[in-house]
């Protein structure tokens, strides 16, 4: 059975990309074909689960080549790195290029972030990992091109896998409104961890300017400031955004959520949303999780237009708009609202698409991308 290290942010760390790896863990252990275990990249003192092995301290570069000897002796038949700038130490994350050259075992690299405008660092860093990894995965086929031609990755090694989305039952939509207070209310909603990158103010602003015609909206904002932002801001951009509603006049149109929220309660805010909205101002995010999400229950998305957004709201899974412009946003909400059939033609669109995001089916097609390492090393030393 083959043996799998991921190095990663972990839960209890509040990281997108720590939820992700759990999920994707979770899923591949329950194929029963494969063994896992987690290297914890750590900001601080976290009580980790069992499943990690071990952790890398993300600010010393001397821990970076440590751990490198401590996954080759670990047992593991391979390493997948989950890669994102900001979770690694140094300049860009360069650190984590002093714990690669170290591995005796073969390496494979997920990355959350393919810019088509690197830094030089950026380029470096991506290149670097690109010649010593087996395979590159991305998210989008959108970012294949660029890895090809920005960062030189050969196309053979480059696969594209999607982001998975939990695989939990749908609520009843009138139900769940009912409960929640929200019945004869549109509502829209965006979650994820807060910052000032998600572009909520242009949102808050399509809301005021929807609500005009529709007093029945409601927007709600769901979950916790990003902890970064916080240790170095406060809460300064959430108190912005409630000034913003309050000096729009429609605080009873807003609704703040300020917690973590679980998978469940995830799944529960989009069982009862009309509409789920990413307003986001990254013209190059390569992938988005919470849009995986909204993608993979079937909700009728309103974004702007970044790669994956593109991507995922194709054939008419979605209303695209202006980046930086409430009017544009509130223009596709309100079309989805006085057009319910469009609506009904959305949801059926998304859903059928969103099936093959569910864990399941992306756990199996790592299993095919760590399968085919396996194959080729076995192969490399049978030369």
């Amino acid at each position: 059975m083959m043996n799998v290290l991921f190095l990663s942010t972990y839960p209890p760390r509040a990281c997108g990309i720590a939820t992700f790896t759990q999920d994707l863990v979770r899923a591949l252990n329950k194929t029963g074909k494969i063994e896992t275990g987690i290297v914890a990249i750590s900001d601080g003192d976290y009580d980790y689960p069992t499943e990690v092995r071990f952790s890398l301290n993300q600010q010393d570069a001397n821990d970076y080549p440590a751990v490198a000897e401590r996954i080759n002796t670990s047992g593991a038949d391979q390493l997948m790195i989950e890669h994102e700038f900001g979770i690694y130490g140094g300049k860009a994350g360069a650190y984590l290029l002093k714990l690669t050259p170290f591995l005796k075992i073969p390496y494979s690299v997920t990355l959350h972030t393919v810019l088509p405008k690197p830094t030089k660092k950026q380029k470096e860093i991506i290149s670097s990992l690109a010649k010593g990894c087996r395979k590159m995965v991305t998210m989008s086929t959108f970012s294949v091109k660029i890895l090809q031609d920005v960062y030189g990755v050969p196309k053979e090694k480059i696969v594209v896998a999607n982001h998975g989305v939990p695989e939990l039952p749908l609520g009843s939509r009138d139900a769940l409104k009912k409960e929640e207070k929200l019945t004869g209310r549109f509502v829209v909603s965006t979650f994820g961890l807060l910052s000032p990158g998600k572009g909520l103010e242009y949102g808050i602003g399509a809301i005021a300017l929807a609500a005009k015609k529709r007093p029945e909206i409601i927007y709600l904002i769901l979950g916790q400031t990003h902890p970064v932002i916080k240790a170095r801001f406060g809460e300064k951009y959430r108190e912005k955004l409630i000034k913003t509603a309050e000096d729009l006049g429609i605080s009873e149109n807003v609704r703040f959520v300020n917690r973590y929220l679980t998978k469940e309660e995830i799944i529960r805010y989009l069982s009862l949303s009309d509409a789920y909205m990413t307003p986001y101002l990254g013209k190059d995010q390569a992938v988005s999780g919470t849009l995986a999400y909204a993608v993979g229950y079937g909700k009728v998305i309103v974004s702007t237009p970044y790669p994956y957004a593109q991507e995922m709201l194709a054939d008419g899974r979605g209303l695209l708009a202006k980046f930086r412009s409430s009017v544009s946003l509130s223009k596709c909400i309100l079309k989805v609202m006085d057009h319910p059939e469009l609506q009904a033609e959305m949801e059926r669109k998304t859903l059928t698409f969103g099936k093959n995001m569910m864990w399941s089916r992306v756990a199996e097609r790592y299993l095919s991308i760590f399968r085919d390492v396996t194959a080729h090393t076995e192969g490399a030393f049978n030369d």
